[in-house]
């Protein structure tokens, strides 16, 4: 078990999802002030057990501050996904082009908060990601997915 990698605090993420974290964080802290007068506001009318409207403020606020405080973390742990220039091996970032059951398929591997398998976007941490890593063309990896082994051959590392 202690081999296995933690992806739920995998921070290797690429340059436009850093950016686009940093923007959502942006709105965030901007609406944090328009919420919290809210909530003064409505502290002001008295008796907090009786008042559902400051409660569902308070609730809200809370929300708001620890969707902040997440990604005000995953930023200051984010390593920024750098592809090398050197393509002779495949490596986070690449995009590996494989041939499977004589069908060819374009993936970028990423960490594991950017993945959309549908886009051609995995994991690292993926079956086929993990198999790929360290990979040149022409090698053939077998894959276990779901118990069978599939067979992926590398055709190109861009």
């Amino acid at each position: 078990m202690g081999n296995l990698p933690n992806i739920t605090n995998d921070n290797q993420i690429t340059e436009a999802k850093f950016q686009e974290l940093r923007l959502r964080l942006q709105k965030l802290k901007e609406s944090h002030p328009r919420i919290s007068d809210e909530v003064k506001r409505l502290a002001e009318l008295g008796d907090f057990s009786e008042n559902a409207e400051y409660q569902l403020a308070k609730g809200k606020l809370r929300g708001l501050n620890s969707r902040i405080e997440t990604l005000e973390k995953q930023i200051g742990r984010a390593i920024i996904i750098k592809p090398s220039k050197n393509t002779d091996c495949v490596a986070v970032g690449h995009n590996v082009v494989v041939e499977v059951n004589g069908v060819k398929k374009t993936y970028q591997i990423l960490g594991s908060s950017e993945t959309d398998p549908a886009k051609g976007l995995i994991s690292r941490h993926s079956p086929l990601g993990s198999a790929l890593l360290d990979h040149r063309v022409n090698d053939v990896v077998d894959v276990n997915l779901g118990g069978k082994i599939v067979k992926y051959k590398i055709v190109s590392i861009k």
